[in-house]
């Protein structure tokens, strides 16, 4: 819960820091960008390499490991003179993010009895919603008081108490897979081939954006192909061939990320340019969506220990495709009542749909999948968030060129944000489908 605390912390508080990093080192959008980008592209590249080699050489190992990393990088971000050196941190803090998030879902599920599990995985999911509702405030606050460096700071002794708590009070070892194979070619051509699709998913509609897109999309065939052939294969596809729950659980997944990851930034535009409120207050307003997140999670894990998942799951897409499809009618003169009731319709659903849905994947697996179940997740989430960017960029350039947002274009903004909104709802419908297609099974079975 401290690891899982600790990283979204970190990602939503450095947003707040942003305007300062760039400030002080001169950067263009495009390389302010950069900050954000290599910490995702370095995570979604190593989360599946490096679940499955916790399978093979020990969770625990690979969990204290990423700790140790993560702050390798965040002390090379705290301390960087430099733009690369910077980036080049937070590429680092990626990689000990995806052998945390690759494990500690994993370690969960070994531990405690599937009775529980759901109770457990609901609490870790409140931890990271704790620290997405936490980070911008308490960012906002260090910024204020000591700048952008502080954030950093911040976070070395958190991760340190992980680490430290990992080494003492974590006992034992779980790799259930040890003595088999590490496919290293297919590592290679897998997190290529998902780093160029997410990048240039993200740069579209652009030249450049479309021949990355299409070489990732190349590039992850080809993986599917050889791993059909492999011996030993990084990601074993007969589980999304011949376990309907863990395929469709996934693709829920990838369908609720890609649909509710670009709320806050679309939100945070659209209070601040259309409703005139400073950062600091639209912060406050967006904190709604999370606090319900974090209040719900535990509760729907819980629920999902005794009733099936997968219902719990659906009813929780069903609100988020409710919650979204209501900002689809945002107007200029739109109450903040209104909005605040939409953002908490929002948390509520993806707070009841996360845990289940975890849960679901968790108990679906034999336990030398664990560790590759957990990083097949956390790649959906990546990708989920790429793709819900990519998404939101297509939809600006088409509706509004590329303008900048100015009182002269505020019309044509707002109609992006309601397009986008309409589709993200559309989105989150055909999700409830992909969450009902998983088929009946309760997590004790």
């Amino acid at each position: 819960m401290v690891s899982s605390f600790l990283t979204p912390f970190m990602a939503s508080g450095i947003n707040v820091a942003m305007p300062f990093i760039a400030k002080e080192f001169g950067l263009s959008a495009v390389a302010i960008g950069w900050v954000v980008t290599a910490y995702m592209l370095a995570a979604a590249m190593f989360l599946v390499p490096f679940g499955r080699l916790a399978d093979l050489v020990g969770r625990k190992m690979i969990f204290a490991l990423g700790i140790g990393v993560n702050i390798a990088g965040t002390v090379m971000g705290a301390l960087a003179p430099s733009t690369f050196i910077l980036i080049l941190g937070r590429a680092v803090q990626g990689v000990g993010g995806a052998m945390i998030f690759g494990t500690g879902v994993a370690i969960l599920t070994s531990v405690y009895p599937p009775g529980e599990r759901g109770q457990a995985l609901g609490l870790n999911t409140a931890a990271v919603y704790s620290g997405l509702s936490l980070g911008p405030v308490l960012g906002g606050f260090l910024v204020h008081a000591w700048g952008w460096r502080s954030i950093f700071w911040a976070t070395v002794p958190i991760a340190a108490a992980a680490l430290g708590l990992t080494l003492v009070r974590l006992k034992g070892e779980w790799a259930e897979a040890r003595g088999e194979g590490f496919d290293f070619k297919g590592s290679i051509i897998f997190g290529s081939g998902l780093v160029a699709l997410m990048y240039g998913f993200s740069r579209l509609p652009s030249l450049f954006g479309l021949s990355l897109t299409a070489a990732g999309i190349l590039a992850l065939a080809g993986f599917v192909l050889f791993e059909l052939r492999a011996k030993a294969p990084l990601l074993d596809l007969r589980l999304f061939r011949t376990n309907r729950i863990f395929a469709f659980s996934n693709l829920a997944a990838l369908f609720n990320y890609s649909a509710t990851s670009a709320v806050a930034f679309l939100m945070s535009l659209y209070l601040q340019y259309i409703k005139g409120l400073p950062p600091q207050k639209a912060g406050l307003v967006l904190v709604a969506q999370p606090i319900i997140m974090a209040l719900s999670s535990p509760f729907a894990g819980k629920l999902s220990d005794r009733s099936e998942p997968r219902l719990i799951a659906s009813v929780g897409m069903a609100l988020s495709a409710a919650g979204l499809l209501l900002f689809s009618f945002l107007r200029a003169g739109t109450g903040f009542g209104f909005i605040v009731g939409s953002l908490v319709c929002l948390g509520l659903g993806f707070g009841l749909f996360s845990s289940p849905n975890t849960n679901a994947v968790m108990c679906s697996v034999e336990k030398r999948h664990l560790g590759i179940a957990s990083a097949a997740l956390g790649t959906m989430r990546l990708s989920g968030q790429m793709l819900s960017a990519g998404i939101t960029m297509m939809i600006f350039a088409l509706v509004m060129g590329r303008a900048p947002i100015q009182p002269s274009v505020y019309p044509q903004f707002l109609r992006s944000v309601r397009v986008a909104f309409v589709f993200y709802a559309l989105l989150c419908g055909a999700g409830i489908f992909a969450s009902l297609a998983r088929g009946n099974r309760r997590p004790s079975d």
